[in-house]
């Protein structure tokens, strides 16, 4: 069973990631594709997704799930807080009963370089540029974490550059980075969980579930 990762972060909130080695009949057992998938490893990602959702809470109402304009999926009535993300050969989820959550993994690849202007504030920039830490991976990280707090804001349209921020720079291979969420004038202090593995990075969040009503 190729779990790579999995954290069970307290009573009600618990997180793993997959390394997705089996076909889709193996995922398809106990999660249904719910939207018009054609391309085949989109559908297994899609697939192994879900497959996590049942395998962290085995009552997870998988056949409830519905997807939002904004393409995030969710549970009418909040049962479960959930945040799916998946690259490359690897799904990972965090589940939870009462916190509102985020994640996001990437890989690391060169490639981020070329959008680093697009989700990079000024600061964080400047930030980056003190340290001789692999430009890559730490970009990277930087994206994952970005990724992760959009994903708990759940409603799309919002800056990366200017909304979602970070305060500090990873210091070793697991640890939280200080972050925070301004709009309306109203600021929210995040803290975003990471671990830097060999071919990716893990950023996760949970709040309590109401947290930014006030900005809404």
């Amino acid at each position: 069973m190729p779990l790579f990762y999995q954290q069970n972060i307290n009573d009600s909130t618990s997180l793993a990631i997959w390394h997705i080695t089996e076909d889709e009949s193996f995922f398809s057992e106990k999660a249904i594709v719910q939207r018009n998938i054609t391309h085949p490893h989109k559908r297994l990602q899609h697939l192994a997704g879900r497959y996590l959702l049942r395998f962290l809470f085995p009552d997870f109402p998988n056949d409830e799930l519905r997807v939002a304009d904004t393409k995030k999926p969710f549970l009418p009535g909040e049962q479960y807080h959930f945040s799916i993300s998946h690259c490359g050969e690897y799904a990972a989820v965090i589940v939870s009963r009462d916190k509102r959550v985020g994640i996001d993994i990437e890989q690391y690849s060169s490639r981020v370089e070329n959008i680093k202007h697009k989700f990079l504030h000024v600061d964080e920039m400047a930030m980056i540029e003190t340290t001789t830490d692999q430009p890559v991976n730490l970009l990277t990280t930087f994206w994952c974490a970005k990724e992760a707090m959009f994903k708990w804001w759940a409603f799309g349209d919002i800056d990366f550059s200017e909304v979602l921020r970070i305060e500090n720079l990873p210091q070793q291979k697991e640890g939280t980075l200080q972050g925070y969420f301004t709009k309306d004038d109203v600021e929210i202090p995040l803290c975003l969980h990471y671990n830097l593995f060999d071919e990716i990075a893990l950023v996760w969040l949970a709040t309590e579930p109401d947290v930014f009503k006030v900005v809404d």
